[in-house]
């Protein structure tokens, strides 16, 4: 891979205490871009392209830039909302990092291009660019821990730049990013702060490499879906940018189906419903069944049909429910999940996540992983109620954050002296304002964001991809979301269902990472106009 630098004319803003007592005093800048070229094997083919690693700025939503001017290598001229006393600027700005992927060889103003990010909330976009459609990823062939170090990186035959122009952005905070100014982490950590922030991110960097006649498309996982939807609204009723797709990985709209915490809200038992199709693909996997089916998507089709009626009518029947009826229930997902009878009546029928991953291999000692419900790890505390840690976390994390750091210095030439931050633990501010409606104080659904993003732009494409060992968006939670949207049902046709035989990070396993690759380069073909 060669080396040249394009260096960007930038304003660096020092940032005084004055401004604010939490913000810090690091300049936040734009700073240097780092331009290098290399290629990659897709399939028979080899793709040439250009790799562009730098920092965008984007300032809180309340900022109006077009009052802001800072003259070219000066910064003399000061807009209103800089105070001149000591140059300070009391406005949060990030910076945000990003690696963007562009084919050589092509007209790349029409090209279709993908803006791509992991969720978190506060995590940077590393896990993709190094585990799914970037020039390069690591390898990760089973169910295990990876060991230590040195970890390798291989030619990504699954890499989408065969089809599209990739850009891996990290969210505020996190990667080479940094955030500053008054009241910085309020400005920015939040379902709304997030969304305008990514969606003024984007708009940005179609001005700046003047992509806006580009097919465009957003893909996003696990947090990362929730964004999509804030932001795909953002830009379309906002920004006037029509996209062509929005590609969901591993999805949650609607925080109150989250199966972590259940018991926090009582009386909302969805999420124990659509947890349990995830429930029965894992223990199918790890053979803990009475009586386990051949087939995977069969033996799962059944489940989701029990959840969707005699399970939710029972749970939804709470102390009436009759005890003969209960103890049936309990036998029946005995059947499904391998957990005792005794235990799920303990439960009241109810399981969570980190029950579930504690005591389904509780017999050999062993924790469920809860990304990906294939691995398992040595349990932390046999008498702990509720999983200690996620077994395939631990298992790639290092792999994941080491190899991107080196390959950052020696590849892409980016970070020298800096730290990368893989993510990061923020405050997050779960209000959301609606489309049309109030802000809400309850856990955030932003599905009315990507139903009123279809309705204004009935011609939008969306798409699900799902794994059947994802305990944390288990894959059923996204299906019915999607079938609950508040959209014509003739627009229902324009969402298509993926799954695939992995967890949450399903690009981990490479034979699902084919068939992810295959799926979505299949999607951008036919909606890229």
């Amino acid at each position: 891979m060669s080396r040249n630098y394009l260096v960007a004319s930038v304003a660096s803003f020092l940032l005084s205490n004055a401004a604010s007592a939490a913000a810090p005093t690091l300049p936040i800048s734009s700073g240097q871009d780092s331009i290098t070229t290399g290629h990659v094997t897709i399939g028979h083919a080899t793709v040439p392209y250009r790799a562009i690693a730098g920092n965008l700025l984007v300032h809180e939503h309340k900022y109006d830039d077009s009052q802001h001017v800072i003259e070219e290598n000066t910064g003399e001229k000061l807009g209103k909302n800089q105070s001149k006393e000591n140059d300070d600027i009391h406005d949060a700005v990030a910076s945000m990092f990003y690696v963007a992927y562009v084919k050589e060889g092509v007209k790349s103003a029409n090209r279709p291009i993908t803006f791509v990010y992991n969720g978190g909330p506060g995590s940077a976009s590393v896990w993709l660019h190094m585990g799914s459609f970037g020039p390069v990823r690591l390898d990760t062939p089973g169910d295990f821990h990876l060991p230590a170090a040195p970890y390798k990186l291989i030619n990504n035959n699954q890499s989408l730049l065969d089809v599209t122009d990739l850009v891996f952005v990290d969210a505020p905070g996190t990667g080479f990013g940094r955030i500053a100014g008054q009241d910085h982490e309020k400005a920015f950590y939040g379902v709304d702060e997030d969304g305008h922030a990514f969606t003024r991110f984007i708009a940005q960097f179609l001005a700046k490499y003047n992509r806006y006649n580009s097919p465009k498309y957003l893909l996003g996982e696990s947090y990362g879906t929730m964004r999509s939807a804030v932001v795909i609204n953002d830009l379309q009723d906002d920004e006037n940018i029509d996209f062509n797709g929005v590609i969901l990985l591993s999805q949650i709209l609607n925080y109150e189906n989250n199966i972590d915490a259940p018991r926090a809200n009582p009386g909302i038992d969805e999420p124990y419903e659509l947890a349990l199709p995830s429930y029965a693909a894992t223990a199918w996997y790890h053979n803990v069944l009475p009586h386990k089916p051949t087939d995977l998507p069969k033996f799962l089709a059944e489940v989701e049909q029990f959840a969707i009626t005699d399970y939710t009518v029972a749970l939804h029947q709470g102390a009436d429910l009759p005890q003969a009826q209960r103890q049936a229930i309990a036998e029946k997902l005995h059947g499904y999940t391998g957990l005792s009878v005794d235990y799920l009546l303990q439960g009241d029928l109810r399981i969570t996540g980190g029950q579930f991953s504690k005591h389904l291999q509780q017999a050999t000692g062993m924790t469920t992983g809860r990304l990906d419900s294939r691995f398992s790890g040595p349990s932390l505390n046999l008498m702990s109620e509720e999983a200690g840690y996620d077994p395939q976390s631990t298992a790639i994390s290092s792999a994941y954050i080491s190899a991107f750091n080196d390959y950052a210095r020696t590849v892409l030439h980016y970070g020298d002296s800096q730290r990368y931050l893989g993510g990061i633990d923020p405050t997050w501010n779960y209000r959301h304002k609606q489309p049309g409606m109030g802000t809400s104080d309850l856990g955030a659904n932003v599905m009315p964001d990507l139903a009123n993003a279809m309705k204004t732009n009935p011609q939008l494409h969306v798409m699900l991809n799902a794994g059947y060992y994802d305990l944390a968006t288990p894959f059923y939670e996204g299906i019915y979301e999607m079938k609950h949207l508040p959209i014509p049902s003739n627009l229902q046709k324009n969402i298509e269902y993926k799954q695939y035989f992995s967890g949450h990070m399903v690009y981990v396993d490479p034979a699902s990472l084919q068939e992810l690759h295959d799926n979505m380069a299949n999607f951008i073909n036919r909606t890229h106009n």
